[in-house]
């Protein structure tokens, strides 16, 4: 069996982080990750491609999710300000 890619591993552990300590920054760093842990995988041959979809998946679910809240947030705000 191939060696399982670091980056793929990486992104998986990053996923999971961005639903639970670290959503924006994690997410982020989840999706980079999975992309450059597919393409090693394809260059190399290595293992890990479920892992790596897996990261990106859970870190695109996050960005697509926190999208419309800080829109949301931002327009309060905005609003907020006008009032005052």
């Amino acid at each position: 069996m191939p060696p399982t890619s670091g980056m793929a591993v990486a992104s998986l552990v990053f996923g999971i982080a961005t639903w639970t300590t670290c959503p924006i920054l994690g997410a982020g760093i989840a999706v980079v990750l999975g992309h450059l842990g597919r393409d090693d995988i394809r260059r190399s041959g290595q293992s890990g491609w479920g892992m790596a979809t897996a990261g990106l998946i859970l870190g695109y679910a996050q960005l697509a999710l926190a999208a419309p809240v800080g829109l949301v947030l931002a327009i309060a705000f905005i609003g907020a300000a006008l009032h005052h």
